[in-house]
């Protein structure tokens, strides 16, 4: 093991709260303390992010009046999505998709503008940015997850009208609708398989060795365990 590690304890909370990470839908209100709020933002920022440009940005939402009209947005989205469904349409409708009402913080993490000065290591993969504001996402879940609280991502709503709402400057682009707070509880497995939506895939389907669809790694995996 390297003299780098941490602790076994550390190691496994670590581990926890990646494992007990969800997509919550379903809160209880209450509030998140300020200190608690700045705390998760720092983890948030402290991501890796390419060239260190640090694309993203947070909205936190505080007016009851623009969070109803992200809501609005978001349902107009949900209806559309329907839609596209077709025959999955009413199992899709029976599914709550996000917690913007009940939520006890809402925020919205956008690209900044003016990524296309930025070209360190952006340009043949200028999509580099929406994968660093990802990673940010990503430790602000796992932090909340460690605190004790809830988050959703929701990705339901149309950028443009999120953009217009938001005033955000020519360039920007919100990413994500993010529900932050306490909940009653964790789901026990990821919210869409509990309710029968999908079925996650075994990590062995996902892995492969020098070329696409080559096996040999699952294949030895399959021989260690047996």
């Amino acid at each position: 093991m390297s003299q780098h590690a941490f602790s076994e304890a550390e190691r496994a909370a670590v581990y926890r709260a990646i494992a007990e990470r969800r997509d919550m839908r379903h809160f209880s209100g209450g509030q998140v303390a300020p200190e608690l709020l700045a705390r998760l933002l720092e983890a948030a920022h402290q991501a890796p992010s390419v060239g260190l440009m640090q694309p993203w940005r947070f909205i936190r939402i505080t007016q009851a009046g623009l969070r109803s009209a992200i809501h609005g947005l978001v349902e107009e989205e949900r209806v559309r999505t329907a839609e596209a469904l077709q025959q999955r349409s009413d199992e899709f409708m029976r599914l709550k998709v996000e917690g913007v009402r009940d939520c006890a913080e809402l925020l919205v993490m956008a690209l900044m503008e003016g990524r296309e000065a930025h070209v360190f290591g952006r340009r043949t993969l200028p999509e580099m940015d929406l994968a660093s504001v990802a990673c940010a996402i990503q430790n602000l879940w796992l932090a909340a997850r460690a605190e004790g609280l809830g988050m959703g991502w929701v990705s339901l709503f149309d950028p443009e009208a999120l953009a217009a709402l938001l005033h955000l400057p020519a360039g920007a682009k919100p990413v994500a609708v993010l529900c932050l707070g306490p909940v009653p509880e964790f789901y026990p497995v990821p919210m869409l398989q509990q309710e029968g939506w999908a079925t996650p895939r075994p990590l062995a389907e996902l892995v492969f060795d020098n070329q696409w669809e080559e096996r040999q790694w699952e294949e030895r995996q399959r021989g260690e365990r047996t």
